[in-house]
């Protein structure tokens, strides 16, 4: 949907610009600087992002990040959109469906249109040196830095595992390694993904200093993005079963939207702080019609609940509308959306083997 995604809508204009007002940290100001630079000069950089294929992404993930990066692309930022399927080890005992989740990112990637001819999609397994990058990084951590981690912490504590494997205190380095074998320069993250960033930018100094200047340090490109809760009121997650996925049917939207979790008071209104199952619906509704919140909220008034979801579900549909025909289009070729990966995952590995030979070099292992 390259179209709509390079659009400025009102809805995302109006609540990015709270959000944003908001964020004052010096972060939010490196970012914004950053966010400037990359408009004035995109061909100097690179961005590197993904996802794990253990589910079908949802519309979390398309207004949070998705419709961020076909954007980047259209920008003329070099994209790099990682398919991380070794992470899915970190906290899952099988992998059996790994095949039916990597074709649905790649089409979701497509129909939402991430551009193999200027991005580059790949994934782990198929990139050897990239993981070949892991002993040299795992060397500048300590245990401690490892585990301290708040995404490493927040990953335990929804594995739903009795044991956490070695696999998971990696996490850190081995994201370090997605983004610094391609010599990333830009991650777009939100706010409580800065400390993972921040190992990565320490990974990074300390083998320059160490062994001479090979990687630079990312800069971490802040979104703000709208956050939508699930159907359930918690943090939309493929693992809570909580989301509403794009690939979804037209009826199969309704039913999870019809479920979805709101408060006894009849009168919509917009107050994230005090309904937020019903402003998550009420923002969802406005993101899609690419209108302001309040207004949605006002034009239900005394609807109700039922007039809310009709809403939603009649928004949300007809947004996806042109993805899900573009989708459908797709999946009727896979081999040629499989040969988008092959096609992605032979430039990431000429550039990990590049990296690589660099890194054998500075450390006085090249041979």
């Amino acid at each position: 949907m390259t179209a709509t995604t390079t659009a400025t809508t009102t809805a995302t204009t109006t609540v990015t610009a709270t959000m944003t007002a908001t964020m004052t940290t010096p972060a939010a100001h490196r970012s914004a600087e950053l966010e400037h630079r990359i408009t004035q000069d995109p061909g100097r950089f690179r961005v590197l992002t993904g996802d794990r294929p253990t589910g079908p992404l949802h519309l979390g993930h398309y207004f949070g990040t998705l419709r961020n990066r076909v954007r980047l692309q259209d920008l003329g930022v070099d994209v790099f959109v990682l398919i991380a399927d070794f992470q899915v080890l970190t906290d899952r005992d099988t992998a059996e469906r790994l095949q039916e989740y990597t074709d649905g990112l790649l089409l979701d990637y497509l129909a939402l249109g991430i551009d193999p001819a200027r991005s580059t999609v790949f994934n782990h397994s198929s990139v050897p040196a990239l993981n070949q990058l892991l002993l040299p990084f795992l060397s500048l951590v300590s245990v401690a830095e490892l585990g301290r981690n708040p995404t490493v912490k927040d990953e335990i504590a929804h594995s739903r595992q009795s044991a956490v494997s070695g696999l998971m205190y990696t996490y850190p380095a081995h994201q370090a390694a997605d983004i610094l074998f391609c010599k990333g320069n830009v991650v777009p993250v939100g706010q409580d993904q800065l400390p993972h960033l921040e190992l990565t930018r320490t990974i990074a100094r300390r083998f320059n200093e160490r062994y001479g200047n090979v990687f630079p340090e990312p800069d971490a490109l802040l979104s703000a993005a709208p956050l939508l809760l699930g159907t359930d009121g918690t943090k939309m997650s493929k693992s809570r079963a909580n989301s509403v996925p794009l690939g979804a049917t037209a009826d199969e939207t309704a039913r999870l939207i019809k479920g979805a979790t709101t408060d006894a008071d009849r009168h919509i209104t917009y107050d994230p702080d005090t309904r937020p199952g019903v402003s998550s619906l009420v923002l969802l509704a406005a993101l899609c019609l690419e209108r302001d919140p309040h207004e949605v909220a006002a034009e239900i008034g005394a609807g109700g609940a039922a007039v809310l979801k009709r809403t939603v579900t009649d928004a949300v549909n007809s947004h996806l509308a042109p993805y899900r025909a573009r989708r459908a289009e797709y999946a009727a070729d896979l081999t040629y959306v499989r040969s988008v990966l092959r096609t992605g995952n032979e430039r990431a590995n000429a550039l990990a083997e590049r990296t690589l030979e660099e890194v054998r070099e500075a450390m006085g292992t090249f041979r």
